[in-house]
């Protein structure tokens, strides 16, 4: 909560066109986000030409940016698209664009019939939803904490984030595969008593709205189990006690959730004491938009 607040003040700050803001934006994420993209790309080059243009583009979406959103997945989204751009334009296979598309804005079909307001009212719907799910999938993970069932927690990632069948989690987890079906199955009637307890004024146009929308998905988007960069450090000085440890050895190692790793290879350049951004050089290239954008 406290580096949500800290953002939503950059952002406000960004948007009056401080420039002190937009550099400690820059200082505070660029180092995992360039982490993120030196793991995809052949060149340390490409990958400092992408985090710049993920900066840029921040700044040219920044109207449309939902401050409720967390500003670290905002960002990756956005690497995450220029990124396939760059490979694309590369002709190294891709097979499909990123999934999490979340601004209604990005949905828009050119040529569709639908009036702006009508795509901004689905649009809302479904952010709703997306929501909704993103709540139930939260308590049933904290629920699985309170009670340290970090196995059980394994589990239900591996089945509704990673998509792995019941089998293949058996041979990760070296657990009987009754074991995680039995996992499995109490953790979707969770799902549905939370369900069944909400407001009924809550699940108007549920079915019409959600149906595209995917558990793994909002994992992602609402950052379910990802790790905080607190607990990272912990792990990278030797500190970090069972049963969190072996917790988070298995989402880095197993589920390898993509911007933790980001995170922690941010983490340790850091105490390499070996700065991989130019800050200022970033800051230099795209503070133009910024007093555009303001």
């Amino acid at each position: 909560m406290e580096q949500d607040s800290a953002d939503r003040f950059l952002v406000d700050e960004i948007r009056s066109g401080s420039q002190d803001a937009w550099r400690q934006l820059i200082g505070r994420y660029s180092g995992r986000l360039l982490a993120f993209a030196r793991a995809r790309t052949g060149t340390l080059g490409d990958a400092e030409d992408l985090v710049q243009e993920t900066f840029v583009g921040f700044i040219q979406s920044l109207s449309h940016y939902d401050p409720a959103r967390s500003l670290e997945t905002y960002l990756f989204t956005i690497l995450r698209y220029k990124l396939y751009d760059l490979l694309r334009q590369k002709k190294i296979n891709v097979i499909s664009p990123p999934a999490d598309v979340d601004d209604f804005w990005d949905r828009v079909v050119p040529g569709t019939e639908e009036t702006p307001s009508e795509i901004a009212a689905k649009a809302e719907d479904r952010r709703r939803h997306e929501s909704l799910l993103g709540e139930m999938l939260r308590r049933l993970i904290h629920e699985s904490r309170d009670r340290g069932a970090f196995g059980d927690l394994q589990v239900i990632e591996l089945v509704f984030f990673a998509g792995k069948r019941n089998l293949d989690i058996g041979e990760l987890l070296d657990i009987d595969q009754k074991a995680v079906a039995g996992i499995k199955f109490r953790a979707i009637q969770k799902l549905k008593k939370y369900l069944e307890e909400r407001d009924a004024s809550v699940l108007d146009g549920l079915d019409e709205t959600a149906a595209d929308i995917t558990i793994a998905q909002v994992w992602r988007e609402e950052r379910i189990t990802c790790l905080k960069r607190s607990t990272l450090g912990s792990y990278l000085l030797g500190v970090l006690d069972e049963p969190w440890l072996g917790y988070t050895q298995f989402h880095l190692d197993v589920v390898g959730c993509p911007m933790c790793l980001a995170n922690l290879q941010d983490l340790e350049d850091e105490e390499d004491d070996q700065p991989i951004v130019d800050t200022e050089q970033v800051f230099a290239s795209s503070v133009g938009f910024l007093k555009k954008s303001s």
